[in-house]
């Protein structure tokens, strides 16, 4: 994975094409969270100090290839200029003379920010006239957008064909060598805490990762098809019929590896999800659960895991332990948090709701490495290769 950096590139004077992830919610037309553009700014910074201009490609949701204006990147644009301290110049298309005319009027030392890459389908296509035209507004080229990385577009592979010059940013270096990491070389012992809704999609990341860990801690709904598998009452709790025999085979192999497979032992059950519906703590084998479901791991759990993750000396965790999104049913996802940010160890979280679980936690500084790519960093530790990541040209 050692790519070519935008430290290697000589970026006085140049026009740095730069692809960013700035796919980030909005709320009454502003940034509801900056995270991903705060990621950006070490990249940006990097480029400016050394004498280059800027032309910043990124997309917002999934607009399919037509203009929607609830999806224009306007207000990134207007966020971006706060945190960089400087003018960024708002390019209303991505292509064509209104993108041309955008960069000239931000001049040789300027920020543009081009709209919306998706509001074009040649994006997804990976066309090759569509990823000329965005080439042509920069001298070189460089992806910091790991969290796009493991889609073949124009603006993360295609466009590679058609500039002098193209290397990784900061951001997309910095999350190759910690998730590198884990695959080459990790601090053992290596626990790999898994969460979220379902088992199938945390199939390859298990079966990447078995050979490899020494624990695996299961949460978030997940486990309710592991639970079915042992037969343990599950009410109406979230499960996969059909991975049923996958678990078994998961825990088989579990075994025959000398991974300690961790399932939750105790969980709050609920009526209905809401935040105002009665909920209790039940042991797993609990059969007065009834008809209620499974929303989160309860505290002998919690303890659990937290006595594995102190002994780790590398953890990496993707996907909540329960339904984060609504109170009270947040616990055991910010005790996992918690615990995390105590550990000694070379700590690593991914995905959205844990990523937000950290940041509820108030813990961010507590941890190794944040990443911003959770479907791109689930499928590099899946074992995919990138196209984003292989488009570029090697050390």
């Amino acid at each position: 994975m050692l790519k070519r950096s935008i430290q290697d590139l000589r970026l006085d004077g140049k026009r740095l094409f730069v692809r960013v992830d700035l796919n980030v919610p909005l709320t009454d037309g502003a940034v509801g969270d900056d995270t991903r553009i705060r990621a950006a700014l070490p990249t940006l910074r990097f480029a400016i100090d050394r004498g280059a201009s800027l032309v910043l490609a990124a997309h917002l949701g999934r607009p399919k290839g037509r203009p929607v204006a609830s999806l224009s990147l306007k207000p990134v644009a207007v966020r971006l200029e706060a945190l960089l301290d400087r003018p960024v110049t708002f390019a209303v298309d991505c292509i064509g003379p209104t993108a041309t005319q955008a960069v000239q009027k931000a001049g040789p030392s300027g920020v543009t920010l081009l709209e919306n890459l998706r509001f074009h389908a040649e994006e997804e296509a990976n066309d090759r006239e569509f990823s000329s035209a965005l080439a042509a507004l920069g001298d070189c080229y460089v992806n910091d957008a790991f969290g796009s990385a493991h889609r073949a577009h124009a603006s993360t592979v295609g466009i590679v064909a058609h500039v002098s010059d193209a290397a990784a940013g900061l951001l997309m270096a910095r999350e190759l060598e910690y998730l590198g990491s884990l695959l080459a070389a990790p601090a053992r012992p290596f626990v790999a805490i898994l969460g979220g809704s379902k088992v199938s999609g945390k199939l390859k990341v298990i079966d990447n990762l078995l050979p490899r860990i020494d624990a695996l801690l299961i949460g978030g709904a997940m486990a309710y098809t592991f639970f079915k598998a042992h037969g343990f009452p599950i009410g109406r709790s979230l499960v996969e019929p059909d991975l049923v025999g996958t678990t078994r085979e998961i825990e088989r192999r579990a075994k025959e590896w000398s991974v300690e497979l961790a399932l939750p032992t105790d969980h709050f059950v609920t009526t209905a999800l809401k935040p105002d519906a009665p909920y209790e703590c039940l042991a797993i084998n609990d059969r007065t659960i009834g008809d209620r479901l499974g929303v989160d791991i309860g505290p002998k759990t919690q303890q659990a895991y937290k006595a594995i993750i102190d002994a780790a000396s590398t953890v990496i965790w993707n996907g909540p332990m329960g339904v984060f999104e609504i109170e009270p049913f947040n616990q055991g996802t910010v005790a996992v948090a918690k615990s995390i940010a105590a550990s000694a160890g070379t700590t690593i979280v991914g995905g959205g709701d844990s990523v937000a679980a950290i940041v509820k936690a108030g813990v961010t500084d507590h941890v190794s490495h944040i990443s911003t790519g959770g479907g791109a960093s689930l499928e590099f530790l899946g074992g995919r290769t990138l196209p984003g990541v292989a488009a570029l040209p090697d050390q």
